[in-house]
């Protein structure tokens, strides 16, 4: 079957329109995979959930006995090692759980606000 010869500038056309605003759509309008939002859905709701958790730990730091001796301990720890201190006090674990949360120690840490006191 053959073509006319003015078609072939109207298909050409078509397909570079169409890969310039997958492209554009992509990159710069929003659009996103599957994938890509679900992922980012999950970190959101991750970051949302820690940041709902941080008066949970402050609260149980307060309550702690020995909350005095803990926070001796975190504020003697160097910089990069508070957030492990944390964990060891128990303050990170999330009611229900078994085990302590890493970001949740971080978010806790700047909650206690320990450099102003």
């Amino acid at each position: 079957m053959t073509y006319p010869e003015w078609l072939k500038p109207g298909v050409y056309g078509a397909v570079i329109g169409a890969v310039a605003i997958t492209v554009t759509g992509f990159s710069w309008g929003g659009w996103m995979t599957e994938n890509g939002a679900n992922t980012l859905a999950g970190s959101r709701s991750h970051n949302e959930l820690i940041a709902a958790m941080v008066p949970v730990c402050v609260n149980m730091a307060q309550q702690d006995a020995d909350r005095t001796a803990k926070l001796a301990t975190i504020r003697d720890a160097t910089s990069y090692k508070r957030r492990d201190a944390v964990i060891a006090t128990g303050w990170a674990t999330v009611p229900g759980t078994e085990t302590p949360d890493r970001d949740l120690a971080q978010a806790c840490l700047a909650g206690l606000n320990l450099d102003a006191s």
